[in-house]
């Protein structure tokens, strides 16, 4: 393991002066820093955690370490981002964004130079490295979605197998049999998104506890996927009765302009309910009955553990959220 020492001697510097440089306690020169800095990511030296807490320097500055994919939805990818900064804000807090695909080298390197009182990630997946980063440096971190080894990790997500739970329960007892379901881009599923398995597990077994069959297609991120997704389960020669939404804006409302073209008529001839929204249902075209994901509640509350575990007066613990249901009028029983 890298010291404090060997820092020092890369940097051409004192142990005293790498350790204001890390705590902040002292100004020196932007010269001096910047070498402390290069010897620092070259030798990939990580402070010790302990010492961090001793020096107790706040910066009031957060990491949102916020990977943007090719297949994302950058639309709602922000709506993250700008609650993150918001409930950050309110706080007195300044948010950098690290947006890189590589989700560990710009937490190493914030933590390592001190720059942040702590992190908060989004875009979660089942085997996250972030997770086993943030123990190692002992940063204080808050996940928004729950990792698979999420022990001793703060943790905050909408409960996704419940709310298809009740997706599947609510067009069940309206005597659908048959129900389509437009997801999220398959990469989602390739990447180990950890809600897209919560949600396809809680899918799966609604539909074998109540005996009724789900047909899936993705609506992958180019024009007009929406409507594709749309004709492709239309067109089966057994064509659902109701569709779950489960995918971001722009594939719902294509789906919807091509129901209309069809001359399909909500809920008379096909229901549709929009799960886990990230938008608001109650807006689009043709307003959807619902679950809208509680995106404002999710970050605050990920950045309300991620300042209670800097300033040791919360556990890392994991929050899941109740979906809540709202009926816009869009679902009807089979006639």
């Amino acid at each position: 393991m890298v010291t404090i020492n060997e820092v020092a001697k890369a940097a051409g510097v004192s142990i005293s002066t790498v350790s204001y440089a890390l705590s902040g306690k002292r100004s020196i020169s932007r010269a001096t820093r910047e070498r402390i800095d290069r010897a620092i990511r070259e030798l990939g030296y990580t402070p010790n955690a302990g010492a961090r807490m001793l020096a107790g320097a706040r910066t009031n500055i957060l990491a949102l370490s916020a990977p943007l994919h090719a297949d994302g939805h950058l639309p709602t990818h922000m709506r993250f981002v700008t609650e993150v900064v918001r409930a950050a804000r309110e706080r007195d807090y300044d948010v950098l964004l690290l947006a890189r695909d590589d989700e560990v080298t710009g937490i190493r390197r914030v933590a390592s130079t001190s720059l942040v009182d702590g992190v908060v990630a989004m875009g979660v997946t089942e085997r996250d490295e972030r997770v086993a980063l943030v123990r190692s440096l002992g940063v204080a971190a808050a996940f928004i979605g729950v990792p698979g080894d999420s022990g001793g990790i703060a943790c905050v997500d909408l409960d996704f197998a419940e709310a298809a739970r009740m997706a599947v329960e609510r067009l069940v007892a309206d005597g659908h049999r048959t129900i389509g379901v437009i997801g999220h881009p398959h990469g989602y599923v390739d990447r180990q998104q950890t809600f897209m398995a919560r949600f396809e597990d809680g899918l799966a077994a609604a539909a074998a506890e109540a005996g009724v069959r789900i047909v899936h297609e993705w609506a992958e991120v180019s024009r007009g996927a929406g409507a594709r997704a749309a004709d492709a389960l239309l067109d089966a020669a057994e064509p659902p009765t109701a569709i779950i939404f489960h995918c971001n804006e722009p594939a719902v409302e294509e789906a919807e302009r091509r129901v209309r073209e069809r001359g399909l008529a909500v809920p008379q001839d096909l229901s549709l309910f929009a799960a886990a929204a990230s938008y608001d249902p109650g807006r689009l075209e043709i307003p959807l009955s619902g679950i809208t994901l509680p995106m404002e509640e999710m970050c605050t509350s990920a950045v309300e553990a991620a300042l209670g575990l800097r300033d040791g007066v919360a556990q890392a613990t994991t929050r899941i959220l109740a979906p809540a249901l709202v009926d816009r009028g869009s679902v009807a029983a089979v006639v």
